[in-house]
């Protein structure tokens, strides 16, 4: 089971591509709360997610809820922004949390901005997050890690595919949250 993780020190490169800039995987930050609440406008984010940021009094909570998972080494989120100076903008989010009791499978998630879809954003941050929690987490007993999304996110599917998280079995709805049936995919170490 994890415990007590150091955020301030983890920033995670992701590289470049032949038509996709180099972006960084670092935690959330105060600072990107104007940036979230421009985010979570987008329908199509509203749809799949539960962020539902409207307010810096939202973004606040929203951010500290992500240093309190951090603190207590259950909850690993990070912000995805461009790399370099300058280059702050927030394209997105990758999160792994769901950690079992006895620490071998935890879940991943992850959401773009509507600005930066369409660019191998979301597998690539996701390969990187992938590797990064099968290598810090392996000597606490990592083995497997999950992924659900809506049967209707197609995207999402896809996203799971590209990063070698297999198809595992269908889901029935778990209202609110996932309102509609779903996909559980996984991946394991090695």
């Amino acid at each position: 089971m994890p415990i007590g993780y150091e955020s301030s020190s983890v920033i995670l490169p992701v590289e470049a591509t032949q038509s996709a800039p180099a972006v960084l995987l670092r935690p959330w930050r105060a600072a990107d709360i104007d940036q979230l609440i421009e985010v979570c406008r987008d329908p199509g984010l509203r749809r799949y997610t539960s962020a539902s940021v409207d307010s810096v009094a939202d973004g606040v909570r929203w951010v500290r809820t992500q240093e309190s998972g951090w603190a207590a080494g259950r909850r690993f989120s990070f912000a995805v922004v461009g790399d370099g100076p300058g280059a702050e903008r927030v394209l997105g989010n990758v999160v792994l949390k769901e950690f079992a009791d006895d620490g071998s499978t935890a879940e991943v998630g992850y959401w773009t901005a509507a600005w930066a879809r369409g660019q191998s954003l979301a597998p690539r941050a996701l390969d990187v997050l992938t590797e990064w929690a099968f290598g810090t987490f392996a000597a606490r007993g990592l083995e497997r890690l999950v992924l659900r999304h809506q049967v209707d996110n197609v995207a999402s599917c896809r996203v799971a595919q590209k990063c070698g998280f297999a198809f595992d079995q269908a889901l029935a709805p778990e209202p609110p949250r996932f309102p509609l049936e779903g996909h559980l995919h996984a991946r394991r170490a090695g």
